[in-house]
């Protein structure tokens, strides 16, 4: 399997031009690529420019990254284009996308829509995200920090400068080839521009510590909730389905929290993270860990604060 390393460069408009653009807010100008075999060593690359069709004038956030002008962009060939010469270089081999960070897939895909041009997967595609597994391997699996920092933090010499697509692959690509630990590349992302529509099309997938589930789409978030598959307690070791200790609340109608016990591996903490989707439906992200007694009572201790928020809420109505 190939690495397809990407960075994009996109402009943007006025908040104005963007409202009435809101199907392509960030248009692409510059698609910069590094091909990596299944041993992270490179063997090929992809640079090319976009030529503006949406925005007439290089956002000034834009022209002091990228440095460059509007001019120059109108060398490069239009979208469909240069993403046609970008899907032709990846080639038929099976691949596997990589970013620094988690936006530029689905920019890539919006820009394509836009362009009607056939969509890349009927389904979340899943990908590595090297800002996380850098994290996740070098430091506290939580924290994000800028590309230019990971290169500094692994002493990558800086051959090129930053800022532009391909050299922003290029040192995304160094970084990713820097993980030895061949555990770390288990922890994929999914990028869900395109929802799943069925259920054989929702993501299931374990990793150490915490497995996830994305479920397909449903009219609004009382439907979802009242889904059996996502409102059960399941052990993330074993599988089983657990007792609730905890039912299902929520601290702001986005996030719903619950908690079983299993037999054999303790306390289980369900989360749910509810997004929205197309034509206003939503969607459900669902993980599911063990946790520590001590996590149980912040839980309980938030679900007691939320009663007491909707009681007091209650109470100001009816006064």
């Amino acid at each position: 399997m190939n690495y397809i390393v990407m960075d994009l460069e996109w402009n943007q408009g006025s908040p104005e031009m963007e409202a009435e653009k809101e199907e392509i807010p960030f248009e692409i100008v510059e698609i910069g690529a590094v091909k990596l075999n299944n041993e992270r060593v490179m063997i090929d690359q992809f640079s090319e420019l976009v030529r503006p069709q949406v925005y007439a004038e290089l956002h000034h956030i834009t022209r002091k990254l990228i440095h460059m002008q509007m001019e120059e962009l109108q060398k490069g060939e239009v979208f469909p284009v240069v993403c046609q010469n970008f899907l032709d270089w990846i080639g038929k081999e099976p691949y596997m996308f990589c970013s620094w960070g988690p936006l530029d897939l689905m920019e890539l895909q919006r820009n394509m829509r836009y362009y009607n041009m056939p969509p890349l997967t009927d389904r979340p595609i899943a990908f590595l995200d090297v800002q996380k597994l850098f994290s996740i391997a070098f430091e506290d699996s939580k924290s994000r920090k800028a590309l230019e920092y990971a290169v500094d933090f692994l002493q990558i010499e800086k051959d090129i400068p930053f800022h532009r697509a391909f050299s922003d692959a290029y040192y995304t690509a160094k970084v990713l080839s820097k993980i030895k630990q061949k555990a770390v590349l288990q922890y994929v992302s999914f990028d869900t521009y395109v929802k799943p529509d069925c259920e054989a099309k929702e993501v299931h997938i374990d990793f150490d510590g915490y497995s996830k589930y994305i479920s397909r789409t449903f009219p609004d978030k009382l439907l979802a909730m009242d889904d059996r598959e996502i409102s059960s307690c399941n052990c993330n070791i074993c599988k089983k389905k657990v007792r609730k200790k905890l039912k299902w609340f929520t601290p702001n109608g986005k996030h719903y929290y619950a908690v079983g016990y299993c037999d054999k591996h303790g306390y289980i903490k369900s989360k749910v993270r509810i997004r929205k989707a197309e034509h206003d439906q939503v969607f459900c992200i669902k993980t599911e860990s063990v946790i520590t007694e001590p996590e149980v009572l912040e839980l309980k201790a938030l679900q007691e604060r939320v009663k007491m928020q909707k009681k007091e809420r209650k109470r100001r109505m009816n006064s």
